[in-house]
């Protein structure tokens, strides 16, 4: 192996949105993310709807204007 190519990995917490955190090793120093397994909809099997700059509406709104003019025809 060549010397001084590869990055060092620290020990590090890792901060989820949602308040659960846990122990880790990284090249980074800090880690946030907004979903982790504590969290996310396919390990706690509960529904949660995360909307990112209202895409969720807009895909809404299309479908239901879909809806309304096709049930019309």
């Amino acid at each position: 192996m060549k010397a001084k190519i590869h990055p060092e990995y620290h020990d590090v917490t890792v901060n989820c949105a949602c308040g659960a955190s846990f122990a880790t090793r990284s090249t980074r120093k800090d880690l946030r993310v907004e979903i982790c397994s504590a969290c996310h909809p396919f390990f706690t099997g509960r529904q949660k709807l995360i909307d990112s700059a209202g895409r969720v509406e807009r895909f809404q709104k299309r479908y239901k204007k879909g809806a309304g003019t096709e049930a019309a025809s």
